[in-house]
């Protein structure tokens, strides 16, 4: 079973983190950067509704295997999903069912906050002009 991140004081977070030379912050940080990618969302929402194949999420997802595979890969390595082998297949799972609350609580958040968040000009993808292509589309 894999540790889950819990809420740390400064005096606790301490010597492992120092070892690691990451702090509570860059983990939390990390935590939320794994979660930031649209197609690695819509894959993790799509596993919180059941179990799914492999095959599941690639047709889910409409982007080929190999792209899929790296999205459930990192999923399973930051510690959202499991993976289990059933024969040849492997089935993916939420490993902690926080993780469905958490989505849900930013789904909301963001519901709240769309007009903020949509002109934006310090997100990648917002209303910046340093997002706008080079040559709009005819």
């Amino acid at each position: 079973m894999r540790p889950t991140i819990a809420p740390a004081s400064v005096a606790t977070a301490g010597a492992d983190a120092a070892q690691a030379g990451c702090s509570h912050t860059d983990t939390v940080a990390r935590f939320f950067r794994a979660l930031s990618d649209p197609t690695r969302l819509m894959l993790l929402e799509f596993i919180l509704r059941g179990e799914r194949t492999s095959a599941e999420c690639v047709e889910h997802a409409g982007i080929s295997q190999p792209r899929v595979s790296v999205h459930l890969s990192c999923l399973v390595d930051c510690g959202y999903v499991t993976a289990r082998r059933d024969g040849k297949k492997l089935r993916y799972s939420v490993g902690d069912r926080r993780v469905a609350d958490l989505v849900v609580l930013a789904r909301a958040l963001a519901a709240d906050n769309a007009s903020a968040l949509d002109c934006c000009p310090r997100i990648p993808g917002t209303g910046s002009r340093d997002d706008a292509p080079a040559h709009p589309a005819p």
